[in-house]
């Protein structure tokens, strides 16, 4: 008889545990078909609110570089060109930067310096970018001005092919700016995955290896960064996505012109910046 109930207590318990996984799952897919929702919506949203003006535009609309609201001549390659150079002048500079931070923390910062090291990097992220603008107008863009765009001119644009892209006057705003105040925002969230992603390398990996003879250096090109690799690329993504859709720091420091220059040191604009300083002037039904 004990042996009866026993088993029927088990039965029963299963069954209310088999209940639970189902009830489990359906509840966590469901959020996942609503995520999906979210962004089949969104983009929906998007290319129902661009029909008019692929209608009115065409397709040459992506690829024209006018901007003219006096004639309604509108093209969006300018601010394309803007979003790409800049995010990627930012992901060149906070890519390396991220990656040896990153690497300090885990693998050869001391015990005591590792916490506070890592929140003032964390805090970076917690700045509004308006002051992230607002810095980059009256501190970083003088002097980049006065040192970084002269020096650049001096040396790099007298050669061949690459000169051009710092040829012109030393404005101080402008794409290049842009960039660099882009790679500091982006900065401190590609270096906490990447912190992140390394602290998840099994430590018997790097004992192992170590144990071996060998050296930090390989350690980490042999070991950390191929278990990493995914959570990596995942961070560096992050971070090009922020840099992407980074909208009023980039405002106040590139210059707002709907030209596309070779040059890194003239103005431009971006996507979200085009967006900005043009929404409230919309007039009509584009």
């Amino acid at each position: 008889m004990a042996d009866a109930a026993i088993a029927r207590r088990g039965r029963s318990a299963a069954g209310h545990g088999a209940f639970g996984d189902l009830a489990f799952q359906t509840l966590t897919f469901v959020f996942a078909i609503i995520v999906l929702v979210v962004l089949a919506g969104v983009i929906a949203s998007l290319v129902s609110g661009a029909l008019p003006a692929l209608g009115q535009f065409g397709l040459g609309f992506i690829v024209t570089e006018a901007w003219n609201p006096v004639t309604e001549k509108f093209g969006a390659l300018a601010p394309i060109y803007g979003t790409l150079v800049t995010s990627a002048i930012a992901m060149l500079i906070a890519i390396p930067v991220a990656f040896g931070i990153a690497l300090f923390i885990t693998e050869l910062c001391p015990n005591w310096l590792k916490r506070p090291l890592s929140t003032m990097i964390e805090l970076l992220a917690a700045i509004p970018s308006i002051i992230y603008g607002i810095w980059g107008l009256f501190v970083l863009a003088p002097f980049v001005q006065e040192h970084i765009q002269p020096a650049l001119i001096d040396t790099l644009g007298a050669i061949p092919g690459i000169g051009i892209l710092f040829a012109g006057p030393p404005l101080g705003i402008g794409i290049l700016t842009a960039g660099f105040i882009l790679s500091v925002m982006v900065l401190p969230f590609i270096s906490a995955v990447m912190r992140d992603v390394f602290e998840t390398v099994p430590a018997v990996l790097r004992e192992s290896t170590y144990a071996l003879g060998a050296t930090t250096s390989e350690v980490v090109w042999r070991v950390v960064l191929p278990y990493a690799r995914v959570g990596v690329v995942g961070g560096i993504l992050l971070g090009l996505g922020r840099a992407l859709g980074e909208t009023m720091a980039v405002t106040f420091v590139i210059g707002n012109s709907h030209h596309i220059h070779a040059s890194l040191l003239q103005p431009g604009t971006t996507i979200s910046a085009a967006l900005a300083n043009e929404f409230t002037e919309a007039v009509g039904d584009l």
